[in-house]
């Protein structure tokens, strides 16, 4: 489900040049993401890492948004009230110890998704299913207050404002379920992931204009200054929406039409084209009056992404950046 708080550039070089670019570029992505790893795409753990998590040590001290929490013993059972958290406790090989996830927690299929809420959280719905530790992405309802009373610690993940965040919310929630290395391989595994896609793409796509749809009717978009923002800058694609951005707006501002037309962007990504967004598409996209001719209808480049995954921000970032570089491969060709 696409939200705005999840969560978001070409040049051919002559042959002699081509190794130094690559090289340059590989630098350049391990930059902008904290470092390369040198674990694979977030497979398998190394038997060495599975080894050390067994007899992983507790207490655990982490610090998520709501401050310190120490997790007296290694948790038998966690809910999730976040789908990204969801996503990252399974990546991190937490997934038999979650008794229970939220009712958006749709990925992996083989999480126990029930009624609960991460919005409008009941003390007394999660504490029936006996947690030793819940994480959220924000503290609604009391949530924290509620359940510390009852001995229950509470890690509070929001939404990532940057690639960094995504990583460190990864690695606290390793280390809180005692699955700290294989976090660490999750985590190397995107960055290598990730810094290969762009190497491959390219980080000087400063020609390539592009409009990123968070909801239609009023048309709202992410700015470069948000976390989608930061990934499409991974390739340096040009933001329409920055222009527009005011800081009253936090990144995400209400565009007019008009505005959006008069922009004419390259490439049109769609985060509301499923059917819970608005059910937007290509062929809905140029169908609007006056949108027939901005370039990325004209050239068939406007991209309906995975809803989910572009408004998440967990283990599946490296498939958002692989979405976003077929796109700019797909414009550097034309």
């Amino acid at each position: 489900m696409a939200h705005p708080t999840a969560p978001r550039p070409p040049l051919r070089r002559a042959p002699l040049s081509r190794a130094l670019a690559a090289t340059a570029a590989v630098l350049a992505a391990c930059a902008a993401l904290g470092g390369c790893g040198s674990g694979g795409s977030g497979g398998g753990v190394p038997s060495s890492a599975a080894s050390a998590s067994s007899t992983a040590s507790f207490p655990v001290t982490v610090a998520p948004q709501n401050g310190k929490v120490t997790v007296a013993r290694k948790p038998a059972r966690v809910v999730s009230l976040s789908p990204t958290a969801t996503e990252d406790l399974y990546a991190v090989g937490a997934g038999k110890q979650v008794v229970a996830v939220d009712s958006d927690s749709d990925h992996p299929s083989g999480a126990p998704v029930t009624s609960l809420s991460g919005l409008t959280p009941n003390i007394e719905a999660i504490t029936k299913y006996r947690p030793d530790l819940v994480v959220a992405s924000q503290d609604s309802g009391g949530l924290v207050s509620g359940l510390r009373k009852l001995g229950v610690p509470v890690l509070i993940e929001p939404a990532a404002a940057t690639i960094d965040d995504v990583y460190a919310q990864i690695d606290q929630l390793g280390r809180a379920t005692g699955h700290g290395p294989q976090a660490a391989h999750t985590v190397a595994g995107m960055k290598s992931a990730i810094a290969g896609t762009v190497a491959r793409t390219g980080t000087h796509h400063t020609g390539l204009t592009y409009y990123w749809e968070l909801g239609a009717a009023p048309y709202y978009s992410a700015s470069s200054s948000t976390f989608v923002g930061q990934v499409a800058s991974l390739f340096g694609l040009k933001n329409i929406a920055d222009k527009a951005d005011k800081a009253s707006d936090g990144g995400y501002p209400q565009l007019s039409q008009e505005y959006i037309v008069s922009a004419r962007p390259q490439l049109i990504f769609l985060t509301d084209n499923g059917p819970s967004d608005g059910g937007q598409s290509p062929k809905v996209v140029a169908a609007r009056p006056g949108w027939s001719g901005i370039p990325a209808v004209r050239e068939n480049q406007v991209i309906g992404l995975d809803d989910d995954v572009a408004s998440r921000w967990g283990p599946r970032l490296p498939q958002l950046v692989d979405e976003i570089a077929e796109a700019v491969k797909r414009a550097d060709a034309r």
